[in-house]
This record gives C-alpha cells, sequence and structure tokens, in this order.
C-alpha cells in the first residue's frame, strides 16, 4: 500500500465514505501477510516510497503468480526481476497489461506510472554483452520514475567511442557503468563525470575474469572517487540505488 492509498483510506473513513469494517478489512495485511512460501511486505512502499520486487530465480512458476496475485490486493506498482517467458505467461493470467522486458528479464505491472523526475540516470555498458544487466538497471531505474539514457558498447578497448559522448556523460544526475571482462570503465567515467557512479561487475568475461570477480575487484579498488560498486550482474541493485541518488537531487533541486 502506498502513502496516497492509505491517506485517501483515512479521509474516507473522515468522511464516512467508508466503513470502519472496510478499513480494517483494507488494513488487515499490512505490514505483512504469509501465504506459506513467502511472507509478503505490504509496507515497503511506505518505508521505501517502492513496493517489494519479486527476485523470481528459484522460485517456481506458481509461487511467483501466487505473489504478484497477493500483491496486486494493495493495487501496488510491481517488478519481477529474473523473469523467463513462462512466468511472464503466468503473470499475465492475473494482470493482462504485465509487460515483459526480454533483454532486462523484467516483468512490470506498472498501475501507477510515477511522473519523471528531474535530472537523467545514464547507463552505460562496456560491451553488448553487457546488455541484460544494464537493461535490468535501465528499466528498474525508470520504472521508480527516472529519465533514463542508454550508452551500450563505449568500452575501454575503444575510448574514443565514449568520449564522443563527454557532453552526455557531463550532464547526466548519476551514471550507472556496467563492464565485464578487466571492469575498467567505470573508472574512466568517473574520471569523466561531475556525478556519482554506481559501478557494475558483470560475469561477462574469458577463465581468468572468474565470472566477475576480477571485474569487481578493479572497480572496488578504483583510483577514481565517487563510484559506489553492487554485487556481480546487479542491474536491479544498481538500477534501485541509482533512483534513490537521483531522488535524492531531485528534491535537492526543487523538484519532486
Amino acid at each position: 500500500m502506498r502513502e496516497e492509498q492509505l491517506r485517501t483510506l483515512l479521509q474516507g473513513v473522515r468522511a464516512g465514505s467508508i466503513t470502519c469494517d472496510e478499513a480494517i478489512g483494507k488494513l488487515r495485511n499490512l505490514p505483512f501477510e504469509s501465504i506459506g512460501y513467502a511472507t509478503i511486505d505490504h509496507h515497503r512502499a511506505l518505508r521505501r516510497g517502492q513496493p517489494e520486487t519479486v527476485y523470481c530465480a528459484g522460485k517456481t512458476v506458481e509461487q511467483v503468480k501466487g505473489i504478484v496475485q497477493r500483491m496486486l490486493t494493495q493495487d501496488v506498482n510491481i517488478l519481477a526481476t529474473r523473469a523467463g517467458v513462462e512466468i511472464y505467461q503466468a503473470i499475465r493470467e492475473v494482470e493482462p497489461n504485465a509487460r515483459y522486458h526480454e533483454d532486462a528479464r523484467i516483468v512490470v505491472i506498472n498501475r501507477s506510472p510515477q511522473l519523471p523526475r528531474e535530472g537523467t540516470i545514464l547507463v552505460i555498458t562496456a560491451g553488448t554483452s553487457d546488455l541484460p544487466v544494464a537493461e535490468e538497471a535501465a528499466v528498474t531505474a525508470e520504472v521508480m520514475g527516472n529519465r533514463v539514457e542508454r550508452l551500450f558498447d563505449v568500452g575501454v578497448a575503444g575510448i574514443h567511442r565514449l568520449l564522443a559522448h563527454r557532453d552526455l556523460i557531463e550532464h547526466a544526475s548519476v551514471s550507472v557503468v556496467v563492464a565485464g571482462m578487466e571492469g575498467a570503465l567505470p573508472s574512466v567515467v568517473a574520471g569523466l563525470s561531475p556525478a556519482p557512479v554506481v559501478a557494475v561487475p558483470t560475469s561477462v568475461g574469458y577463465g581468468a575474469s572468474f565470472g566477475g570477480l576480477a571485474a569487481m575487484l578493479t572497480m572496488i579498488n578504483s583510483c577514481a572517487s565517487g563510484i559506489a560498486v553492487v554485487n556481480i550482474d546487479n542491474g536491479y541493485g544498481a538500477g534501485y540505488f541509482a533512483a534513490l541518488v537521483n531522488a535524492k537531487r531531485s528534491v535537492e533541486a526543487g523538484g519532486d
């Protein structure tokens, strides 16, 4: 349940258009609800501004479908990450307007789209192979009400490709930089940008990249300042963090 929904509910009780029993029925599952295999946090939107996200990996199709069904009783926007087509089809059975972002592997139910905040989040990849993680970050940030620009395949192996977009980098409110292999790109972007950089190591690379560990260690050890590093392949976490940063900057700039 979002803050505006709770406010409307309480105002309805005060005005007499909603009975106390009706209000209790709507509030019964706050702050959380157990459905056996999952305990759904219905109060997260009130605390964080965004509802709980469904991480689909490791869950059965029926489990994901059941969680989404219960979340929809609170009329919230829903992100289901690491979702395949089979999960998308199951979610559409309970919400026909669900949208599938195949590259991002995210199902989105966006019942109350947020107006874009001030500022722009720039999502950059070193290579095309990093696109799934980058799109996960981009879609997450967009659903959270942010303008997102994309700049793909501009890694350090051809640094001129990145430098051709200096203006875009300099005007971004926050950049999400996604890279595998040696993971050098976030350091370069941070050296060019006056804004925070969220670095995302990916598992892209040959054997000695150790499934993204080499890229992560490079990013953690960056000499450039202003970099925050999320876990390997965690595009969702990067997009969420970037959205929080942009929300803070938007408020400071006088936006919503």
